[in-house]
């Protein structure tokens, strides 16, 4: 069995797509400001509002909508730090957050899972989440680790039943969309500490972070924000995701969408700076679509290119950010709509600058769970990586006296040069596996072949028992609490 860890290959370039224009990020940001200061953020929580008045902020109380000065924004968003770290279960999976490396994870929070062997769909459960957790593992392209799917068999703390079977089942940096509320949010924190030994080194390398969804238009959620300010104290990571609905739950046009969700993010990123100077807060937009026809949710219109300016509008702000990859519309794994649709997702993404990049895995507009899908979506991914990379042009790679050797009309199989580059020369993705009868097979049947491959052949390092002793105790308490 394999226990080795595995290298990262986040997806390093020096190449970078400039998406929009320096005027224009300055008009997004002052239309933000203009909304923080005129039109206000509905904040439903009394412990949020009242951090928000004690600094400044012209708190409503009667309809709970904040509104915020433009001084007092600037001045809060000064103190959030550009880059921090992201902590493993163990030191050998840290990675920092810097300029030029953008660092991938799995899609989340699916609901159900077409079972890899009877190819069933059934509701998902805590086994999936570890299932996933070990593929990831595996897998260098994930740095980090969503759970991709709800442990539905564990009613209200089900968000701490993933956050265990992701610590068991993976040594990289786990990461919460679910987890909501002050005293989970608090188990949480409780939980990671044991992975971390203390609270000092769980400030110091914080093996999880949360984010946290806010509702459009211009709402907090309740639970979240609580849940983050409990986090954002601890020195755990927190990001805010704006998912606008263009028409619907947003202005029909993407930059009005885009200034309106960038003010849910910024308002909640400035409580957290209130609450914690200097917190970790980190920047993630995703805008849909509604169908006018039908008025359904749709993620991949055949125009997404809203997916990769909000990096560049967080960046203007100073903010590390969250990307948006993958998560198809169609509903089944390796169809020509679930290649299609993320074809260039990855590389887009890259090239705008985005310093982790959540999405891959999951179907159906980020619901379904096919195992395999990530075996298919990283493939999608490594095709990015080799695309940005720098290309070697040295006296080895020019060839010029092994060119000299073959000259006009010759061969150059039988070169030592050649046997020394050819195996590296191509690199071998799932479309370009041979069968007995030397064609190539099904990418598709090839995914699932290498996902059941790796469940059987790779298991990370186990938790010590001391600290899987120390979990089982804090979900017992959990669940005697809240569910």
């Amino acid at each position: 069995m394999s226990t080795e860890p595995y290298a990262f290959e986040p997806i390093e370039s020096p190449y970078q797509l400039q998406y929009l224009s320096a005027a224009q990020l300055d008009q997004l940001q002052e239309a933000t400001l203009e909304i923080l200061e005129r039109t206000g953020v509905r904040f439903p929580s009394d412990k949020a509002l009242a951090v928000l008045a004690q600094h400044g902020a012209q708190v409503e109380a009667k309809t709970q909508i904040v509104k915020f000065p433009r001084d007092l924004v600037l001045k809060m968003m000064a103190k959030v730090p550009r880059y921090f770290a992201m902590g493993g279960r163990e030191p050998s999976h840290d990675f920092q957050l810097k300029a030029g490396v953008t660092y991938f994870t799995t899609d989340g929070c699916g609901v159900e899972t077409v079972d890899l062997e009877t190819r069933q769909r059934r509701p998902s459960r805590k086994a999936d989440v570890g299932m996933m957790a070990r593929i990831s593992d595996y897998l260098p392209s994930v740095a980090f680790y969503w759970p991709m799917v709800s442990a539905q068999d564990h009613g209200t703390t089900a968000p701490l039943h993933e956050l265990d079977a992701t610590y068991n089942n993976t040594l990289k940096h786990a990461q919460s969309e679910t987890i909501m509320g002050e005293a989970p949010a608090r188990y949480a924190v409780e939980m990671a500490t044991v992975i971390a030994g203390s609270r000092e080194e769980l400030r110091r390398r914080p093996n999880f972070s949360l984010v946290v969804c806010t509702i459009a238009p211009l709402i907090q959620d309740k639970d979240g924000i609580e849940g983050a300010m409990v986090l954002a104290e601890a020195g755990v990571p927190v990001g805010f995701l704006a998912m606008p609905t263009l028409g619907t739950t947003a202005p029909a046009t993407l930059a009005g969408a885009l200034a309106m969700g960038d003010a849910e993010i910024i308002s909640a990123a400035v409580l957290m700076q209130m609450v914690a100077p200097g917190a970790p807060v980190f920047h993630s937009l995703m805008q849909a679509w509604a169908d006018p026809s039908s008025g359904n949710y749709v993620s991949y219109p055949l125009d997404a290119r809203g997916r990769y300016a909000p990096v560049e509008m967080a960046h203007h702000w100073g903010l590390p950010v969250l990307g948006a990859c993958y998560g198809t519309d169609a509903l089944e794994a390796g169809t020509w709509q679930s290649g299609a649709e993320v074809a260039l997702d990855a590389y887009m993404a890259a090239l705008s600058g985005a310093e982790i990049v959540t999405g891959m895995g999951l179907v159906q507009t980020y619901t379904r769970l096919y195992p395999e899908s990530l075996l298919l979506d990283n493939d999608i991914y490594q095709r990015a990586r080799h695309y940005l990379m720098s290309m070697d042009v040295s006296a080895e790679t020019l060839a010029l006296d092994t060119i000299q050797a073959v000259g006009p009309g010759g061969h150059f199989l039988g070169q030592k040069h050649t046997r020394k580059h050819m195996r590296d020369a191509m690199k071998r993705g799932l479309t370009h596996q041979a069968g007995p009868d030397g064609h190539y097979r099904d990418p598709h049947d090839v995914a699932i072949e290498k996902t059941r491959w790796i469940l059987a052949n790779h298991q990370p390092v186990p938790l010590e028992a001391a600290r899987q002793a120390e979990l089982n105790r804090i979900l017992e308490a959990a669940d005697k609490q809240l569910n």
